[in-house]
């Protein structure tokens, strides 16, 4: 019994003796690993630990529980800040434009470097165009006009001052849809002193709002910006002038017809009631027969001939009375005098 025991617990015996199956291993108090069918293993103990496990099999877990880690989470990538990306952005417009001083205009690696400069920096331009998304114009159509710009800043941009280029690029992008707002857009062009006025009113409207929980008056837009009430009132029609509204095309939402059809109309009837009224106060000043006369000849539309018979009397003697009428008439009105 005594050589039998120092062979089983002795460690140099180990390495001479076979690797135990997981069974035995497990019989033998030793931790084992366990195969499963999702290949993931698991460690196994004896319910009866043994006080002469030997130590070696034990360095043997490590190992099985680094398998565990899935792949798939070590494959994702954290998603990039804003930040770090603005400034990959500026990192690599750096290092364009130190490519770009160095080649001649014209040429195709040229255009190429250029164009990448463009695509690197469109974000800037989208930034600016979100500034006017208040203005009822399409946004694609801003960013293009802001694209203008870009270019424009990027062909004037000087790399050896130490000048950021967003710094330089923003005020040509800003001034480019501006000016496209100013010249392009408008269908009344209005002085630019109103306009600029129109852009400090519609300011002063906003604050005042978030003030005062409600819409200010023109009286208190007046007083904050030291204004009269006409000059706010001529802002705010100035600010409506950018597109014109056709006479013709009917009312959105309330169904009536179209403007056209609301507005008044010049009345040729107009002109003669000055003159009528005239002529009734003018009549009265002459004889009952001269009356009668003029009303059958061009009221009632006869003939000269037709009133001789109807009066009696003869066609000269007719003529003879319309023709003094119409003397009285003259020398009386005091429109012609």
């Amino acid at each position: 019994m005594a050589l039998t025991v120092p062979a089983r617990t002795s460690p140099q015996s180990a390495p001479s003796e076979a690797p135990p199956a997981p069974e035995a291993a497990g019989a033998s108090g030793t931790p084992t690993v366990s195969a499963r069918a999702d290949h993931t293993y698991a460690p196994t103990t004896d319910p009866q630990p043994a006080t002469d496990s030997p130590p070696a099999p034990a360095t043997d877990s490590p190992p099985a529980q680094a398998t565990d880690s899935p792949p798939a989470q070590a494959a994702e990538a954290p998603p990039t800040p804003p930040r770090a990306r603005g400034a990959d952005t500026r990192a690599l417009t750096q290092v364009l434009f130190g490519r770009l001083k160095h080649l001649t205009p014209g040429t195709p690696e040229h255009g190429r470097v250029r164009g990448d400069l463009i695509e690197a920096n469109l974000p800037l331009v989208r930034y600016a165009a979100a500034r006017f998304r208040s203005r009822n114009e399409p946004m694609e159509d801003v960013v293009q006009v802001g694209t203008i710009g870009l270019i424009n800043a990027i062909d004037r941009f000087d790399p050896d001052r130490g000048v950021q280029f967003p710094t330089f690029a923003m005020p040509t992008v800003v001034g480019e849809i501006k000016r496209y707002f100013r010249d392009n857009v408008r269908t009344v062009h209005v002085p630019r002193r109103l306009h600029e006025l129109w852009v400090q009113v519609n300011g002063a409207t906003e604050d005042l709002t978030t003030a005062f929980g409600r819409s200010p008056s023109t009286a208190e837009i007046a007083e904050r910006l030291r204004i009269t009430e006409e000059e706010v009132l001529a802002c705010i029609e100035a600010g409506r002038s950018y597109h014109a509204t056709s006479l013709e095309a009917a009312q959105e939402g309330d169904g009536l017809p179209g403007l056209l059809d609301r507005l008044g109309y010049e009345d040729p009837a107009l002109d003669g009631v000055e003159h009528r009224d005239l002529v009734r106060h003018l009549l009265v000043q002459l004889p009952e027969r001269e009356q009668r006369i003029l009303l059958l000849r061009y009221y009632n539309n006869l003939t000269q001939s037709q009133i001789s018979a109807e009066l009696g009397v003869s066609q000269m003697h007719v003529s003879r009375l319309l023709a003094r009428s119409f003397a009285r008439l003259r020398s009386a009105n005091r429109i012609d005098a």
